[in-house]
């Protein structure tokens, strides 16, 4: 039973990476024109009429392809991507919405299509026609998808993406758009904050952004609040390696944007849930009485991220939000740690048996250790802090082995190690079975960065 509720959870975990792996490559695109909108719109901070044209032409035909190709790249690399965006510009044309929905379903399908193409066909082509067989294909079934997109997939999606927006515009006029951190906050801690912000809540912001100049939906996953009240918790009432790493965790967290800093923070204590549920359901109250919104996606969800998308005069609304977000969050997270403390001697014996089970016993092999990946939900945030972290500690006992960060479910083949956050060690085995994996639990102080390494250095010292 317990195996069946963790391979579910891994199959929603990696369908929420495949959405989010559409998006976050490309969030750098988002970002440029969640500036450009800041700026240059009639309402932002330099209004200007030559430049605010970028923003209609960005989120309604760049964006989309962007998502369209990166799907089908996804599937099935280059060719994949090409047939993708082909297909998306069908769900494009004719659409006055951003057709963000629209691109996560014709991106992925061309690649999908275009492979199950080429391995069918490749066995039958005459020597010296693989160029012309190859672009012609790719042409002719991507010009199709186009046709079918726009005829097909593109009232569907407009059906839905109207029905979406109907729906949170109900709750939003009724008020009950704080009683959704009831589900975002859970969410968040099983890693899928990807999944909820990237493929839920930013296409229908985006298109709020459109009707209305900004969108609060932009600010439900991306708070920082709750996040932070639970670590100043930690701070001032903790104990130990809990009280000692959360000041380091809250720098990470609240001015860097990796929310997964303080996840490890709430599964240790489980009944911390419900200090983020209700710092959430707080600030988004704030955020709806004051009229808080954002103009795009702030990623990461730092500080400094949701200064830079916030709408003129809107900034203050914003930080209000986040204030009593965590001091709500700290408050109800208080009696918690403090009992938390009184049974802190179990709860570490308990956590380090449960990080044995899944780390292997069997040490780093006798092979040699060339590379080594750390690896995360999307491969940018945390796995990228604990890939540097390791990297200093590795120079810094001479070893030059080389060390990189990795989607969970892309994990490079030829490493030797994988490093990975315990709830996602399941699916990096999956991923590289043939790799020795490491499970840690806390990505500031991990305790199994110095046995990495002091092994790694004895091995090189021939002990």
């Amino acid at each position: 039973m317990a195996e069946t509720a963790v391979d579910a959870r891994a199959r929603i975990q990696r369908f929420g990476r495949f959405l989010s792996g559409m998006v976050m490559p490309n969030i750098g695109a988002f970002i440029a024109w969640g500036l450009i909108t800041a700026f240059f719109i009639p309402t932002g901070w330099i209004p200007s009429e030559r430049f605010s044209a970028l923003v209609g032409p960005m989120i309604l035909n760049m964006l989309p392809l962007l998502i369209g190709f990166t799907g089908g790249r996804m599937i099935w690399g280059i060719r994949g991507g090409v047939v993708g965006a082909i297909a998306t510009m069908g769900v494009i044309v004719g659409a006055d919405i951003p057709m963000f929905l629209g691109a996560m379903v014709t991106g992925p399908l061309g690649g999908w299509i275009i492979k199950k193409w080429d391995k069918s066909i490749e066995p039958h082509i005459p020597v010296g026609f693989e160029m012309i067989i190859n672009n012609f294909s790719a042409g002719i079934i991507g010009g199709l998808l186009a046709m079918l997109a726009l005829v097909g997939i593109n009232p569907v999606v407009v059906g839905v993406s109207n029905a979406l927006m109907a729906g949170v515009n109900g709750i939003v006029n009724a008020r009950l758009l704080p009683f959704a951190s009831i589900f975002i906050e859970p969410g968040k801690i099983l890693f899928l904050n990807n999944a909820i912000n990237h493929g839920v809540l930013g296409p229908l912001g985006i298109q709020q952004v459109q009707e209305a100049g900004q969108s609060i939906l932009f600010l439900l996953e991306t708070n920082p609040g709750p996040g932070l009240g639970i670590l100043l918790a930690y701070y001032v009432f903790g104990k130990g390696m809990a009280r000692e790493s959360a000041p380091g965790s809250i720098i990470i967290h609240f001015f860097g944007g990796i929310h997964e800093i303080y996840f490890p923070y709430v599964l240790m204590n489980p009944a911390l849930i419900l200090a983020v549920m209700a710092g959430g359901f707080s600030g988004v109250l704030v955020f709806s009485i004051l009229g808080a919104g954002a103009v795009a996606t702030p990623s990461p969800g730092s500080i400094f991220a949701l200064m830079a998308v916030a709408p003129r005069g809107g900034h203050f609304a914003i930080l209000v939000g986040i204030v009593v977000a965590a001091a709500v969050s700290f408050v109800v997270a208080i009696p918690f740690v403090r009992r938390f403390n009184k049974r802190q001697e179990e709860g570490d014996a308990a956590l380090a048996k449960a990080k044995q089970e899944v780390k292997d016993t069997k040490g780093l092999g006798h092979g040699e250790v060339k590379k080594i990946a750390f690896a995360c939900d999307a491969g940018m945030g945390s796995s990228a802090m604990g890939a540097n972290r390791l990297k200093k500690k590795l120079k810094a006992a001479g070893l030059d082995i080389l060390v990189e960060h990795a989607p969970v479910d892309d994990i490079p083949t030829d490493v030797q190690l994988v490093i990975s956050h315990v709830n996602l060690t399941a699916r990096a085995k999956a991923a590289a079975p043939n790799a020795r994996h490491v499970s840690i639990t806390n990505f500031v102080n991990a305790p199994e960065y110095d046995e990495i390494v002091s092994e790694l250095a004895g091995r090189k010292a021939g002990v």
